[in-house]
């Protein structure tokens, strides 16, 4: 099969067209490289079956091929990123998610949107499955992000219903591994780099705010499995087992052998102080669940990011 990918430069959109060139496929990749890398994709670069343009796919794709699957990834998804280009993440939840939506109108193809567990807000409900409608604030500082993704989420189920497009709505939960920015925001990288640089690590709140971290091949395997599946609502993809921020920094403290000084500082406007998944959908539907334990893949983590100093 012929694919499209938005966001391929990024950290899962890399790992991505890694599966699906190993599976046999080819692969156009977009990205417009504001937080992907052309690092992350290096190793693809000469490829018979792999190609990377320089696009926002804001703008009309430009291309002539004709493809089998259409993946919309293309996204600022560190709220270090989002809150600084709050324009840039709305337009590419609308008007990218449309213009990758009428590629996929255009060819038949199959159509994915990465969606995201921050349609929950701060949720309510406790784990959170697809059928809970959230918590969010629409004016908030992350509704850019939030908003993005749930109207991405509206206008793919309209192309859906009204135009006929296969589509597919994975809920990414926290998801880490080699290829992610070191200075994104989010707390893995944010612990890791504190961690390797020997720095105090700093929990937000009083750190008893949950998070579910999944590692990024399990997550991609969720992705390609939900790709071929006739589920048409939204699917959680995440690692069910939940952990306070202060339990993860315990984590990150035992795995590097440091005994790290905790700063704590006050937490963010809107921070969801709950995040779980409930994953028994993807498991009946895609019989898939994380298998990656996270003490192996933090070591892959930690492994990459000290590649990289």
């Amino acid at each position: 099969m012929h694919h499209l990918i938005s966001g391929a430069a990024g950290f899962i959109g890399s790992h991505l067209c890694d599966r699906l060139l190993a599976d046999g496929h080819s692969v156009l990749a977009l990205d417009n490289l504001k937080t992907g890398s052309r690092r992350n994709i290096a190793h693809l670069q000469g490829r018979e079956r792999f190609r990377f343009v320089e696009h926002d796919v804001t703008q009309p794709i430009p291309t002539a091929e004709t493809f089998d699957q259409v993946w919309h990834l293309a996204s600022l998804a560190s709220p270090k990123e989002y809150l600084a280009h709050p324009i840039e993440t709305l337009e590419s939840g609308s008007t990218g998610t449309r213009n990758m939506l009428e590629i996929a109108l255009r060819d038949g193809a199959r159509f994915l949107l990465t969606s995201t567990s921050e349609c929950y807000g701060d949720p309510l409900e406790h784990p959170q499955k697809e059928t809970y409608w959230g918590n969010v604030n629409p004016v908030g500082p992350r509704s850019c992000y939030d908003e993005s993704k749930r109207y991405a989420e509206a206008i793919t189920m309209a192309y859906h219903r009204h135009k006929g497009v296969r589509t597919n709505i994975a809920r990414i939960f926290n998801t880490y591994g080699p290829r992610m920015a070191l200075h994104d925001g989010r707390v893995v990288p944010a612990f890791l780099d504190q961690a390797l640089r020997g720095a105090p690590l700093t929990v937000y709140g009083e750190g008893n705010q949950t998070r579910s971290f999944c590692y990024v091949s399990d997550l991609v395997d969720g992705l390609v499995r939900l790709s071929a599946s006739e589920e048409r609502f939204p699917v959680n993809l995440g690692n069910p087992i939940e952990l306070t921020i202060l339990e993860f920094a315990e984590r990150i403290r035992r795995l590097m052998g440091l005994k790290l000084e905790l700063v704590f500082k006050p937490l963010p406007e809107d921070d969801p102080r709950k995040r779980q998944p409930n994953i028994t959908k993807a498991k009946q539907l895609l019989d898939w669940e994380p298998k990656v334990p996270l003490e192996d893949g933090l070591r892959a983590t930690v492994e990459y990011f000290k590649a990289l100093a």
